[in-house]
């Protein structure tokens, strides 16, 4: 597949008849040229496809209209987030560019930063990051996170009711006479992988229920290594009778791992997550889990840095609520 060349200035000129610089003050907005001109060299525009460089229009303007959103890998939780975000540009001026850091295991200190430092100032006015490590930015360059490593803090925020989520998951395993309850937690650094242990250790508190140590361990909110978590803790003598995942996809990967011991989910053991991902209603059996709106998270933390360029004044820390989803992965424990 052949690629057209990069339409410029000159050949729209060409093109409209005009001279390079009667396309700029259309381009810029700039008085001086007739009505009929401009009606012109904008039909010749459309015609050609033509776009302004980014990097030349922030070096003539300061401003490229772009919105950035950052992450560290494009998985059910960001590209979920990005469709938020997409949504929430509708209507602003801004368009918006997703990038992705490349470091797939998520773990790496200062990735918002280097990509931070490499589109900032040319490429966008404004960032969303998703779960961010440490973010360092320059005077004037607006930055918003989503579910940040340490929660909210100076930093404009958009999260989700962690805590709340994780006592609502572990009081429905309760009402269905599960006592022996085991927890898949999240990564240790993350604010909201410490906010749903303290959560499910809450919820185990209030009902008069010890927890068994042995069989809170860390999942890392990743397919691969909730799996090995999710071995260990089914292959215990007295096994838990249910689990209380930290994310979808490590309850994804618990079920996926009791099939493979011969378990049954729900019969055998239930499960229950966290995120409502669209994978959650796929998996067989379909997810009971916690719904954050992740969705809507990402929309929010778009008009929260779309309102701070314009220097409306308004709360920095947004905290959305959760809410229980039944669906077909726990069951009563049997008399």
């Amino acid at each position: 597949m052949a690629f057209p060349q990069r339409v410029n200035m000159s050949d729209v000129a060409r093109a409209a008849g005009v001279s390079v610089a009667t396309v700029s003050k259309v381009v810029n907005g700039r008085y001086g040229v007739a009505q009929a001109t401009v009606e012109r060299v904008q039909q010749v525009i459309h015609q050609l496809g033509y776009e302004a460089s980014l990097g030349a229009q922030s070096l003539r303007s300061h401003r490229t209209n772009v919105l950035g959103i950052l992450v560290a890998e494009f998985e059910p939780f960001s590209t979920e987030l990005l469709k938020g975000a997409s949504a929430g540009v509708t209507g602003t001026g801004y368009q918006l560019l997703a990038y992705s850091s490349g470091d797939v295991a998520g773990t790496a200190v200062g990735w918002e930063r280097r990509s931070l430092a490499r589109l900032s100032g040319t490429l966008i006015d404004g960032a969303v990051i998703v779960t961010p490590t440490v973010v360092e930015t320059k005077q004037g360059f607006h930055v918003v996170a989503v579910d940040p490593h340490t929660g909210p803090s100076g930093l404009p925020t958009v999260d989700s009711d962690n805590f709340a989520g994780a006592v609502l998951a572990t009081n429905y395993l309760l009402s269905l006479g599960h006592r022996r309850i085991g927890h898949i937690s999240g990564r240790a650094d993350l604010e909201s992988s410490r906010l749903r242990e303290a959560g499910f250790r809450q919820a185990m508190a209030d009902a008069g229920v010890t927890v068994d140590e042995r069989l809170v361990r860390v999942g890392g909110f990743r397919i691969e290594s909730a799996a090995g978590t999710a071995a260990e803790l089914l292959a215990l003598p007295d096994r838990p009778t249910a689990v209380f995942a930290g994310n979808d996809l490590s309850a994804i990967s618990t079920i996926d791992v009791a099939r493979n011991m011969g378990l049954s989910v729900p019969d055998d053991l239930s499960v229950i997550g966290f995120d409502n991902v669209p994978e959650s209603a796929l998996v067989n059996p379909p997810l009971t889990t916690i719904m954050q709106p992740i969705q809507r998270m990402g929309a929010e933390a778009l008009r929260l840095l779309v309102d701070l360029i314009a220097g409306v004044e308004r709360d920095i820390h947004i905290r959305l609520p959760t809410e229980l989803v039944v669906r077909a992965s726990c069951r009563a424990v049997p008399d």
